[in-house]
């Protein structure tokens, strides 16, 4: 625990392991502690609580930084380390094994009162870091607190449930019986809802963690997350909202790109941390990180209805949004737009009123009764792009740093229609303004526009929110964008620097 030397460091393995749960290498741990005022570590009263310890790394940090802090203030070292152990750390494990794997990590010993352990006061072998086997409350199929799907985790007790004690509860002060002054931490991300548990399916938790720790009244929350909250995620509606109103969040650190955070782990949308501080109430200081590049801006995160992490876009909505404007989401349809799901395929040979169904694998033929939905647009001039973002989340992973942001654009004419593959972006009577509309889709300035939106591997209709409504029977291309919203030069070259360019004829 109170060991300096990083290298070799255990921690560091194990948070570059694959894994379901994601551990938190030291160095990041470090960084997100530097959030937190430097007077808690000379603060001999200060509490700390991990709710959802892995491997124990958060509470070992801060154990070393106590350790330096209260030198002068309890002189004596291992008076010093039995104080720290008893009276300012605590933690909640997810599973038995990150128990032992944290109390090794911040005692130097499995059991809080082994042989071995650096603290001598602890009369039982848990310690300050407990794990207790939960049970989910079942209804309907149903955990009322986590939302996990009951065919998945009602197990036998040998398998573990993945029930977290800390969002098991309506009263998570009640776990300790004591007031905090910081929760820290990295929670479980999400819980399979009976989807196959992969990111498409799976629900999120780690905004439960969260609001927990909210309702235990710390003076400081930080943790790190998925940054999907900021546009999308399942659930998280009320969550974003939440956030994005909440004055006492006073920094808030965000890595669209995952892996420059977690080198092994690929997270669509990346990842972030925050600093939550009961006293602040005011504007945030976003600082977004990507590769070596760093940039930092203080504002309100309520003005728009998604969080946009790209300051300069903020920046352009403003033109944008000066007055009122309508936006292209009106237009959009829902997903799955003509009820064909994406493994579905017609016949392969063209029969008599029969009207092409265009899906990932080509193109087969089915009848007009067939299509279960918008019925009265197969008739017209339709522009689709897919439904998977090729960049994953909208993060820049290619070669040379940019991003396509949707897939390319098909127009589609009158009597074809799409698998749930594909959205439908717009649909016209006329065919010039169906071109135009998909000259207008292809510009940076619009994908740019698109790419503020996304959180996920997903293009749904929110996505367009931020895309104004033009004339289409006027062509619309990149330049004549730029002097209609007075864009300066910096932001042209922010837009051109992100996305790629997409020719006309790209269908």
């Amino acid at each position: 625990m109170l060991n300096n030397a990083y290298n070799p460091d255990v921690l560091s393995c194990i948070a570059n392991l694959s894994s379901d749960e994601v551990f938190t290498p030291p160095n990041l741990v470090n960084d997100i502690l530097d959030l937190l005022p430097d007077s808690l570590w000379q603060d001999k009263n200060a509490t700390f609580l991990d709710p959802a310890c892995k491997s124990g790394v958060f509470l070992r940090e801060i154990a070393k930084r106590l350790d330096k802090g209260l030198e002068k203030t309890i002189p004596d070292r291992q008076e010093r380390i039995d104080h720290i152990c008893n009276k300012q750390l605590f933690g909640i494990a997810i599973t038995e094994l990150t128990s032992l794997l944290s109390r090794r990590s911040v005692y130097c010993s499995k059991t809080a009162n082994g042989k071995y352990s650096v603290c001598s006061t602890f009369k039982k072998q848990d310690g300050n870091i407990r794990y207790r086997p939960i049970k989910h409350s079942w209804q309907k199929g149903r955990c009322l607190f986590c939302g996990a799907n009951q065919a998945n985790y009602d197990r036998e007790k040998e398998l573990e449930s993945h029930a977290y004690e800390f969002i098991h509860t309506n009263k998570p002060e009640e776990i300790f019986n004591m007031k905090f002054d910081v929760i820290i931490g990295n929670p479980p991300y999400q819980m399979s809802d009976g989807g196959g548990g992969n990111e498409i399916s799976a629900k999120p938790i780690y905004n439960d963690f969260v609001e927990n720790a909210k309702k235990m009244n710390p003076s400081y929350i930080v943790m790190i997350i998925p940054s999907r909250w900021f546009a999308g995620g399942k659930g998280l509606d009320k969550f974003r909202a939440d956030m994005l109103h909440d004055r006492r969040l006073k920094v808030l650190v965000d890595f669209p790109k995952s892996r420059d955070c977690f080198p092994s782990v690929d997270i669509a949308g990346g990842v972030c941390y925050f600093l939550w501080d009961k006293k602040h109430l005011g504007d945030c200081e976003v600082i977004t990180k990507i590769g070596d590049r760093s940039s930092l801006k203080k504002r309100a995160l309520n003005e728009f209805p998604v969080l946009i992490r790209d300051s300069i876009g903020v920046d352009i909505l403003h033109k944008i949004f000066t007055k009122p404007v309508k936006n292209l989401s009106e237009r959009v349809l829902a997903r799955n737009s003509f009820g064909f799901t994406t493994s579905d395929r017609g016949a392969e040979v063209q029969f008599e009123e029969s009207i092409k169904l265009i899906s990932s694998n080509g193109t087969s033929y089915v009848s007009r009764n067939e299509v279960k939905r918008n019925q009265e647009i197969i008739d017209l001039y339709k522009i689709s792009v897919g439904t998977l973002n090729p960049d994953r989340g909208g993060v820049n992973n290619a070669s040379d740093g940019m991003m396509s942001v949707t897939t390319k654009v098909k127009l589609l004419k009158p009597g074809e229609v799409v698998t749930e593959t594909y959205i439908i972006v717009n649909y016209f009577k006329d065919i010039n303004h169906a071109e135009n509309f998909a000259q207008y889709l292809r510009t940076r300035f619009v994908r740019f526009l698109i790419s503020l939106t996304l959180s996920s591997m997903h293009i749904v209709r929110d996505n367009f929110q931020f895309v104004p409504i033009q004339d289409y029977s006027e062509s619309w291309y990149d330049e004549k964008l730029y002097k209609l919203y007075s864009l300066t030069k910096e932001e042209i070259c922010h837009i051109e620097s992100l996305i790629r360019p997409m020719e006309f004829g790209d269908e």
